[in-house]
């Protein structure tokens, strides 16, 4: 299995579907958000978008399964071989005309990410990254370069990034303490609603570290690979390797056993 080949097929089909998420942004109206649950949006073009990803990701691998945001395809978890997509992560961003979102495509074998895209459409910044074969951005104006993480080596020195639970509230305190603690021993945190894009931006040194819970595969598996392969770190909030399917992750240089410190003396 040619990976870097993969990776390239895969940039081919992400960029089909970006063309269609940009055609219809300047069309899109308020009339056609829907609600897949309280607080969590979706619309024709998260769906329209994973149908074209799904399409074209099928000719690459045939034997591949599928675990998608929008479930327009049945879903596989058990498969060795998984396509892991998130058409639109960013979607409160989309449908508000905020330009913070991104398609984000992971192929995983045996749960662990070997190949991923992000396609940031409001940047025009495209990043991949391939098992054992580093991590790329391609910027809009045609310069590619090759990821790496931030070398800061304390949160005193760093930008982080993280996201705001909207539904499963009950540990809300605990990350409200989390946020106070860091607020005082860092440079900020920002809040760009698509977790996909927070980790692109770690891998290539803009953040310092991400950190959030109640995310989904689709949210993170490219991500990870970009972090892993730029240097970067990445676990669960214990410290573990429970992050793709266990819903918490942190994600950085090497600040991250810092970072892991803090959120472990409130995370109970």
């Amino acid at each position: 299995m040619n990976l870097e080949i993969i990776a390239q097929k895969t940039i081919d089909i992400v960029k089909i579907a970006g063309e269609f998420i940009k055609t219809e942004a300047t069309k899109f109206s308020s009339e056609s958000i829907e609600y897949k649950a309280v607080n969590n949006v979706v619309s024709y073009v998260d769906k329209g978008a994973e149908e074209i990803l799904v399409d074209g990701l099928r000719q690459i691998l045939p034997e591949a399964g599928f675990i998608t945001e929008e479930g327009t395809v049945e879903q596989s978890k058990e498969n060795e071989l998984n396509w892991i997509i998130d058409p639109v992560d960013g979607t409160a961003n989309f449908v508000h005309g905020l330009p913070v979102y991104c398609v984000s495509v992971a192929l995983v074998q045996n749960k662990k990410p070997i190949v991923g895209v992000i396609l940031h459409l409001g940047n025009d910044e495209l990043f991949w990254a391939w098992k054992d074969g580093g991590a790329m951005i391609k910027k809009g104006d045609g310069e590619t370069q090759k990821l790496k993480v931030s070398s800061a080596k304390t949160l005193s020195a760093s930008l982080l990034a993280t996201g705001f639970p909207y539904y499963q509230f009950e540990k809300q305190h605990q990350y409200l303490e989390i946020l106070k603690e860091l607020m005082q021993k860092t440079h900020g945190l920002r809040r760009m609603g698509a977790a996909a894009i927070d980790l692109a931006y770690v891998a290539m040194g803009r953040f310092e570290a991400f950190y959030e819970y109640n995310l989904q595969p689709w949210d993170m598996a490219a991500g990870i690979l970009l972090i892993q392969e730029a240097g970067g770190y990445v676990t669960d909030f214990s410290g573990g390797d429970n992050y793709l399917f266990g819903g918490d992750i942190v994600a950085g240089c090497e600040v991250q056993k810092e970072l892991l410190a803090v959120i472990e003396s409130h995370w109970k």
